[in-house]
């Protein structure tokens, strides 16, 4: 992939972070009360939408649905202007979209295809910035009660003896379109555990700690599918924030074509040529989720021959 195709979904956001901001609880405050500022709300890691999309509420309105809200997270800047989102889960459904002058709450992974890549990559940080403040109220060293700060990207242990910061974990996985030794070329495409039949993707797993990626690789594609794969290529990575993801995708080959699955995770694995895939599409059988890296590595791949 060149650079262009490395802005997946999820990635390339508009949004200058502003790190330094992040400690300056003053300027974020008069940011806050800025009759320019944007503040995105959300409800249980969903958007809340109108007829348009994903509402934008201004400091004004925002002023009212804060008072609700149980966190305040910012975002960074959008050229001059500031950009928040806040935490409607206290309340009820129907309420935090009344709130919020919403019409109803929407995942972002079936908004996407409609959204400017810029402003899903935001719901997304969003999402995954909000969701990780839900799971972490309480320090895991101690239980203490843990309190948000920096803007939202830090939460400091109350403990006395304490005072541990825990800030934002992602959970790195990897993700694998691995291809047959010799001609004629073929990718090797499995079906997951709950995956229905025929329903056929790329093979992933999730970073272990003490490894690398490479490590990974090897071992995910050893562990599920029996195979031991070579030449691993790095294609790109993608934001996932689902709740904590970053998606790393490879491109590896295979000494033997013999596949082993583990009857766990995988259930089954078969290798397929550009021919096949291109029939499975025009069957209307998708090349795996439209706005993940899965889809990318496969069309990519589908594209690159005959």
């Amino acid at each position: 992939m060149d650079a262009a195709e490395r802005v997946l979904a999820y990635g390339g956001g508009w949004l200058e972070r502003a790190g330094a901001l992040r400690t300056d609880a003053a300027r974020l405050d008069a940011l806050l009360t800025d009759p320019t500022t944007v503040v995105l709300p959300l409800w249980r890691d969903r958007c809340l939408v109108d007829g348009v999309g994903p509402v934008r509420l201004t400091a004004e309105r925002a002023s009212l649905v804060r008072s609700a809200a149980a966190e305040t997270v910012f975002l960074g800047l959008d050229g001059d202007v500031a950009v928040f989102a806040v935490d409607l889960s206290g309340l009820s459904e129907p309420a935090a979209v009344e709130m919020a002058g919403a019409t109803r709450a929407v995942d972002v992974r079936a908004l996407v295809g409609r959204l400017d890549p810029a402003d899903a990559a935001a719901q997304a940080y969003a999402r995954g910035l909000l969701h990780w403040h839900r799971q972490q109220r309480y320090c895991g060293t101690c239980g203490a009660a843990a309190v948000a700060g920096g803007g939202g990207h830090v939460r400091t242990c109350s403990g006395a003896e304490c005072g541990r910061l825990l800030f934002p974990r992602i959970e790195p996985a990897i993700i694998v379109l691995v291809e047959a030794p010799g001609s004629p070329e073929r990718c090797l495409l499995a079906r997951h555990a709950g995956a229905a039949a025929g329903a056929y993707s790329t093979l992933a797993g999730f970073v272990e700690v003490g490894e690398s990626l490479e490590d990974a690789v090897r071992r995910e594609m050893a562990e599920e599918a029996g195979v031991t794969v070579t030449d691993l290529a790095y294609q790109g990575s993608q934001a996932w924030p689902f709740p904590a993801g970053l998606m790393v995708g490879f491109r590896a080959r295979v000494a033997s074509e013999e596949v082993r699955v583990d009857g766990v995770e995988l259930l089954e694995a078969r290798w397929f040529s550009r021919a096949e895939l291109r029939e499975r599409v025009a069957a209307g059988r998708p090349l795996g989720r439209v706005d993940s890296i899965d889809h990318q590595l496969l069309s990519t791949w589908l594209a690159a021959g005959d």
